[in-house]
């Protein structure tokens, strides 16, 4: 695991300004690796790579990057772990290949050299980012994994083309000059992440998932070629098409077959491999087989808190001890949990609203106190059909059938086109009925209502319900909404009437990558931990696919498969609970302990100068939140705080670069 960084410039700078420039964007991202840096020049066509590395496989200096291939004409800077490289160097060694180090980098070097970029990457099952220089083609690639663990932003900037594992590193050459893209925000406003392809910043991107991009310097100015090498709508189609046959309980011998092999690969590494493990089934599963494939006990860690409702704790260590892992597990108080948010800014590098951001780096931090790895069990939700929200959505859009379309959309323009006042008087006869006592808010929940009302299909209510800010229009000022997979039904799979699948799929493509990987990337990053995943393989996801969706949810709940595997393992009695998720409670603290941060960051005079948020409708949500604690604009409210704290970081950041860059100028 490490962190990359590099340009591509059309005005062919000097080697020491290169080297400054990229010594710079290596060091803004030493935490992603502590261990080693390096930086690579070519001044005859402008490319330059940085790199920081903390090593896992190869401590040797052999492992050092940016790294060329043996015959020169590659050059590489890469973050990640390729799990099937000793099978990809077997091969090449039978093609006449040979090697000089135990590193995979080098393997994937060579099989470039063998193959080419695409096929290699079709080959390769790991988790990546990387930039390769083709000298011979004066070709530049930047590539991410199947199923983005690993980050790469990217953007053109006054004839020079910056990238980087993290906005941090872009921004530390003289060339960065970027504006907030407002129709990001709006996606943020919806979903509290900003996905693939967007970023916060007009002028940068992300590679997607999957994909790798291709450019080239055509005079002064830069062609870029995008392309997926693999398509999660394509395979993950396919799979259904061809389901598997058989029992139930053959099908989970084919998934805990996959997620063995899977495991036992990422158990591989040159320094100690533990677990994060909450009690939950995913973790369970993840961690009941790394034991079964190891001979000595399994560390794993897990976080408790004093507060009763979000505390898994006591549910992990008897996972742990049935298991007979090596168990640490640390309980913190509010004020441990609260020292964590002034650092999110910093950790995050684009506003991120997930409050499980919190628990989440806690346990990164405990993590790496005795290992340099750990797996996870993410994505056992989205591939297993895990969240509580699919029956949810389900029901509800079974209610709405029995509305005529016309009608419904005719109640959604009515509720919109309401003043305010009567909005509230409905709301303020609710309350004298004893229907919504306590609550104040209910003009602005039945007004969010409307766009359930709209859902024309299922994806469009999935749409409306998974998202915080049902209208992102109102709330960012000249923001206008972008598409996703989410909100483009060209985008859907096939056979969209499988509701369940839809859900898993959307989830899949959107909200894994794009919110539960980052959040987990950069809590690790920032401590030098490096995370694995073991259900993204892509064989465990093929396998996830072909299971029909009646099998997933064969006992109303989701993840029957995953149950089945654990059961084996471990008794019912210690995982069959309902699902907790890996919150802290927001709303409560908002009210107490973080107001004080909260009201200086929602100060009206300042969102009134910042120009980014709609002042009347944030300050309506905050008072409404702190009038009654049956108001909860939790969600909501922590979506604009994360901006408004990423916004006061950046922009201190930015104007501490400018200092430093002229001084040494």
């Amino acid at each position: 695991m490490c962190g990359i960084a590099g340009f591509f410039d059309s005005k062919r700078v000097t080697a020491d300004a290169a080297g400054h420039s990229l010594t710079r964007m290596a060091e803004a991202i030493a935490h992603r690796g502590p261990d080693d840096q390096g930086i690579w020049f070519d001044t005859a066509t402008g490319i330059g790579f940085g790199h920081r590395r903390l090593s896992i496989v190869d401590l040797s200096p052999l492992g050092h990057q940016p790294m060329t291939s043996s015959s020169g004409r590659y050059t590489i800077t890469f973050n990640g772990e390729i799990y099937n490289y000793r099978v990809l160097k077997a091969e090449l060694q039978a093609l006449g290949h040979s090697f000089k180090s135990t590193s995979d980098t080098e393997v994937l070097l060579a099989a470039v050299e063998q193959w080419g970029v695409e096929q290699t990457l079709r080959r390769a099952n790991g988790m990546f980012a990387l930039g390769l220089w083709d000298g011979a083609e004066k070709l530049l690639t930047l590539a991410r994994d199947r199923f983005g663990e690993k980050p790469l932003y990217y953007g053109q900037f006054n004839g020079t083309l910056l990238f980087g594992s993290e906005l941090k590193a872009m921004r530390q050459h003289p060339a960065w000059a970027a504006d907030l893209d407002r129709d990001a925000l709006t996606l943020f406003a919806r979903h509290g992440y900003i996905p693939a392809p967007y970023s916060v910043f007009k002028q940068v991107r992300k590679v997607r998932a999957g994909a790798l991009l291709q450019v080239r310097l055509r005079g002064s100015a830069f062609s870029l070629d995008e392309r997926a090498y693999w398509n999660t709508r394509d395979v993950m189609a396919e799979a259904a098409a061809h389901p598997m046959t058989g029992s139930p309980a053959d099908m989970t011998d084919v998934v805990e077959a996959a997620l063995m092999k899977s495991i036992s690969q990422q158990m591989v590494a040159d320094v100690p491999v533990g677990a994060f493990l909450s009690g939950g089934i995913d973790s369970s599963v993840v961690v009941a087989l790394m034991q079964k494939s190891s001979s000595r006990a399994v560390q794993t860690f897990s976080i408790g808190f004093a507060e009763q409702e979000f505390n898994e704790a006591p549910f992990a260590k008897a996972v742990a001890e049935h298991i007979g892992t090596q168990h640490t597990e640390l309980i913190v108080s509010a004020r441990d949990t609260l020292g964590v948010i002034p650092k999110l800014a910093q950790i995050y590098d684009e506003p991120m609203a997930d409050s499980s951001q919190v628990p989440t780096f806690l346990v990164s931090q405990l993590a790496r106190r005795t290992v340099t790895v750990s797996l996870s069990g993410d994505a056992g939700d989205e591939l297993f059909g895990g969240y509580s929200r699919y029956p949810i959505a389900q029901a509800r859009w079974a209610k709405l059938q029995h509305i005529p379309l016309p009608l419904r959309h005719a109640a959604a323009g009515a509720l919109n086109a309401a003043p305010a006042w009567s909005l509230q008087a409905a709301a303020r006869l609710g309350q004298l009925a004893g229907k919504w006592r306590g609550k104040t808010d209910m003009a602005e929940r039945m007004r969010e209502k409307q766009s359930e009302l709209r859902a024309d299909s299922f994806g469009e209510l999935y749409t409306a319900m998974d998202s915080y800010f049902r209208r992102p229009g109102e709330l960012v000022i000249g923001g206008h909404e972008p598409p996703t997979v989410a909100s483009d039904a060209t985008e859907w799979l096939p056979g969209a009437e499988d509701q369940r699948r839809h859900m898993m799929y959307v989830d899949t493509c959107l909200y894994m990558p794009d919110d539960v990987l980052v959040k987990v990337d950069r809590a690790a990053m920032a401590v030098a931990l490096e995370t694995r995943v073991p259900m993204l393989d892509p064989d465990v996801a093929r396998a996830a696919w072909q299971i029909p969706t009646d099998v997933h949810f064969k006992d109303g709940r989701g993840k029957w498969i995953l149950r089945q595997i654990l059961e084996r393992h471990v008794p019912r009695a210690l995982f069959d609970r309902p699902k907790m998720g890996f919150g802290v409670p927001i709303g409560t603290w908002l009210r107490g302990e973080l107001r004080p941060w909260a009201e200086a960051l929602l100060d009206p005079a300042r969102l009134q100068r910042e120009g980014v948020f709609n002042v009347e409708l944030v300050q309506r949500l905050w008072r409404q939140h702190l009038e009654s604690t049956a108001n909860d604009w939790s969600f909501h409210l922590w979506t604009v705080l994360t901006f408004q704290a990423w916004y006061a970081h950046w922009n201190q950041s930015v104007t501490a670069d400018t200092i430093n860059q002229s001084k040494v100028a």
